[in-house]
């Protein structure tokens, strides 16, 4: 995504999210904080569309802070919903948070979103948490995770726990 894709990325969100739709001057924000507006060592946030000509069907971000990634906002123009390209975005933001070396993987989706949910579900995220009236609408978020590293092992001293021990 660069500053001119902004317009209609934000008609987009408006017409996607009514009640909690981000301002224009959010997404300018973000992009302040991605390649190639910072050093890439620096870059905090990743952005993708996907256009067909000079149309914007979608969007998609994403925000790093290890050893957590957060996708920032996933969306769909409804005429180009379930031909697979919000599992495309979607895999864009995974990549690009391995590639960082995130751990996890987390986002938020209204709880009255479940065509969203099964996506992310689909995806391999579970739920691990409801947050009330989280949106401005008075509407419920689910946290959803997907780990994309394993946890390290659990080191404690000998003798603590007897799986794997040798006697």
């Amino acid at each position: 995504m660069t500053a001119q894709d902004v317009p209609q990325a934000s008609q987009l969100e408006r017409r996607l999210f009514p009640h909690d739709a981000w301002p224009e001057r959010f997404f300018y924000d973000e992009l302040a904080q991605a390649e190639p507006s910072v050093e890439p060592h620096r870059a905090t946030r990743a952005y993708w569309v996907a256009e067909k000509g000079d149309r914007l069907l979608g969007y998609a971000g994403m925000m790093c802070v290890l050893p957590l990634a957060d996708v920032q906002t996933l969306a769909v123009a409804p005429e180009a919903q379930g031909r697979g390209l919000g599992s495309h975005l979607l895999d864009l933001i995974e990549q690009e948070a391995r590639r960082r070396g995130a751990e996890d993987l987390l986002l938020e989706v209204r709880q009255d979103n479940p065509r969203a949910q099964k996506l992310y579900l689909r995806s391999g995220f579970e739920q691990i948490h409801l947050r009330r009236e989280y949106y401005p609408d008075g509407g419920d978020a689910l946290i959803m995770r997907k780990r994309l590293a394993e946890p390290p092992p659990r080191v404690g001293p000998i003798g603590s726990d007897r799986r794997g021990a040798h006697e």
